[in-house]
């Protein structure tokens, strides 16, 4: 970017995060002097196995804090899942929520937030800057080392009948506080470690080449990058290693703090069509599309794409732009290799006659805005048809 890209007004939106070994166990102490008089626990079943919503139960507990925990929330949270939480929490008569797992417990409890204070149907806040009402006080406890939904103006919400999801961008739905435990990673199985550090390399490569994305921003994308690409691998194969799972967290904790106030691009807006009309992972649908798009944008971003090479690690000393291009994806699609993600769409469901509506409703997601080319339907279709 050129020097009068200083000169431009920039907002910067975060939580109040705590970031570190023993985070999550000071949640009792948060919602204590936040005032809560009842909080809505709102975790998964995995994350419940996982040990890890006992022990902010058992924080509260200390406290003695009452609390009422929903936790029937599927991979891609529901619209309606999030309309029952909803009731569940005026049921409870909560007044606070706090989060406990990846990207759908917290999507849900920020939905759950929103239907609560403005008393209408989550799928009517769709888009920019739709909520008028504050939520209450929202605390989040990020279990993956991807999404990042913990710090971001971010929520994906699925709407079933639609066969499609729904962003929600306001900074309505920052969080208030962000405990962020490096813990909580030792429980992820290697694939999931693989999707979601993907998923949060795509979050820095796509703030750090959108066209919202400012120093203010560059400065977390790229160091995300670099945390991220240096140590997904070696945090695979070594999950107990709290250092290399630290190194990770805070890659995804930076990669969040870019995209939230950057925003996203392609990847993503194809990403959300797809778990929409198919139900796939998120962090997996990101890892597959993500060179795909790379190739698609290179031509209008080379230098950008350069920097993101040289935070990988590439020496790209003496090479023309051309063979910059080749070698970054070649190098991204090294490491999802390694990290063990090999399928293609075919294999998650896609097939050919999939592809115009998954292109038509990826055109609408807010993401495509912010990506260094804006694709028509045919570029888009084209796209899916490589990934296949």
């Amino acid at each position: 970017m050129g020097p009068e890209s200083e000169l431009e007004l920039r907002k910067f939106v975060a939580p109040e995060f705590l970031f570190g070994v023993g985070a999550l166990e000071t949640v009792g102490r948060y919602v204590k002097n936040l005032g809560a008089r009842k909080v809505l626990v709102v975790t998964d079943p995995g994350v419940i196995a996982a040990g890890w919503t006992g022990k902010v139960l058992a924080s509260l507990d200390e406290k003695k804090i009452p609390y009422a925990v929903f936790s029937r929330i599927t991979p891609n949270p529901r619209a309606e899942e999030v309309m029952e939480g909803a009731d569940f929490y005026k049921q409870e008569a909560c007044d606070i929520i706090v989060s406990v797992g990846g990207g759908s417990p917290t999507d849900c409890a920020k939905g759950i937030g929103i239907v609560s204070t403005n008393k209408k149907h989550i799928l009517e806040f769709e888009g920019v800057d739709r909520i008028t009402v504050p939520m209450p006080p929202v605390i989040c406890i990020p279990t993956t080392g991807g999404t990042s939904a913990d710090v971001s103006q971010f929520a994906i919400i699925s709407d079933r009948e639609k066969m499609s999801k729904i962003a929600i961008i306001s900074k309505a739905v920052v969080p208030d506080v962000s405990l962020i435990d490096p813990t909580t990673l030792t429980t992820m199985d290697p694939y999931l470690t693989a999707c979601t550090g993907i998923d949060a390399l795509v979050h820095a490569i796509e703030a750090f080449v959108s066209t919202g994305s400012s120093p203010l921003t560059d400065v977390h994308a790229l160091e995300a990058v670099r945390l991220i690409s240096g140590n997904l691998l070696e945090s695979i194969d070594q999950p107990a290693d709290l250092e290399l799972r630290s190194r990770l967290m805070r890659g995804s904790l930076e990669a969040g703090l870019a995209f939230s106030n950057a925003s996203l691009g392609a990847v993503h807006a194809m990403a959300h069509s797809l778990g929409g009309l198919l139900d796939l992972p998120h962090g997996e649908c990101n890892a597959v599309l993500l060179d795909h798009v790379m190739a698609f944008n290179l031509r209008a971003t080379p230098e950008r794409y350069r920097r993101v090479a040289t935070e990988m690690g590439l020496d790209l000393r003496g090479m023309t732009t051309r063979s910059a291009g080749k070698a970054v994806l070649e190098e991204i699609r090294r490491l999802k290799r390694e990290a063990g993600i090999y399928r293609a769409l075919d294999k998650l469901g896609v097939s050919p006659p999939d592809i115009p509506d998954l292109a038509s409703n990826a055109m609408m997601d807010a993401c495509m805005v912010t990506n260094p080319i804006r694709p028509n339907q045919r570029d888009v279709e084209v796209i899916y048809e490589e990934a296949l």
